[in-house]
């Protein structure tokens, strides 16, 4: 692990690059940091916390390949989006999903093909019955709709996995990270979105990114997509932000657990939840 002064060294160089806000969700300063190859989120492969979740929560997931209504076989899709080079995303492809990942770095994207095809043997299917879904990596931004049409079969994902990316995202984004979530997810009963919580343990009042990311973040928002929250001049939101009735498209838990195995930076502070519509 890291020592402490080079982490100290590492979030003051990213909170100075991305201190001036731009018009494009950070798109070009997420480039930039790709093209100098300084990617300290980077840590050579999928969070263990992931193969966990599939594995040891499998009840919570459905078959990855299913009858459609016309009784066509199809794989179930799953989306991640700031994938960076694409790790969990071959990781849910050797489950059977066709996963899916977006990227706004071009950069990003790049390493990602890369890696898809250099490290494609370390990702052999889980069940040689079910095979490995197809991966595919798309430039795009998460916000806007102009991706989806690359999406086959429709942007509508069975899983979408969340890890480094809301706490990589502006405060101001989140309520709309939070509607695109409900947008994006399937409405099958198993459809889920998976969020590793992270980090938990940093003060909101540091800043970012990556942002403090108390568990009441998402409750806050997932329960209300899309609602602006109130926060304080410390970053903290709202406990009243818990207390209102979930909006029609909200999303809420069924389960969230402390993960046995995650990355060196989250342990014994990540947590895992699972997110699905309102029934």
């Amino acid at each position: 692990m890291a020592s402490s002064e080079g982490l100290d060294e590492t979030r003051d160089r990213l909170q100075k690059h991305f201190a001036e806000a731009s018009n494009d969700h950070n798109a070009s300063k997420w480039s930039a940091l790709w093209t100098q190859e300084f990617t300290p989120w980077d840590r050579g492969l999928p969070n263990p916390a992931l193969f966990e979740t599939l594995t040891q929560h499998e009840e919570l997931f459905d078959d990855s390949v299913f009858a459609d209504d016309s009784q066509n076989h199809r794989r179930k899709r799953a989306l991640v989006p700031g994938c960076g080079k694409g790790y969990d995303v071959m990781l849910l492809a050797s489950f059977g999903y066709d996963a899916y990942g977006l990227e706004i770095a071009s950069g990003a994207i790049e390493g990602a093909k890369k890696l898809s095809v250099d490290e494609a043997e370390k990702y052999p299917a889980i069940n040689e019955e079910v095979g490995r879904g197809k991966t595919e990596f798309i430039q795009g931004d998460f916000f806007s709709n102009e991706w989806e049409s690359q999406i086959e079969g429709g942007a509508s994902f069975d899983i979408i996995y969340d890890y480094t990316f809301l706490c990589a995202l502006d405060p101001p984004l989140r309520p709309a990270w939070a509607e695109r979530m409900s947008q994006l997810l399937g409405n099958k009963p198993d459809s889920s979105l998976i969020c590793l919580e992270f980090p938990t343990y940093k003060d909101p009042a540091i800043g970012g990114p990556p942002h403090g990311l108390p568990a009441k973040v998402y409750v806050g928002h997932l329960s209300n997509p899309g609602k602006p929250l109130d926060y304080d001049d410390k970053g903290d939101l709202s406990n009243e932000a818990l207390l209102t009735e979930p909006a029609k498209n909200a999303l809420v838990v069924v389960k969230r657990w402390k993960p046995v195995r995650t990355h060196d930076v989250g342990e014994d502070t990540d947590w895992v939840s699972v997110w699905r519509h309102r029934a």
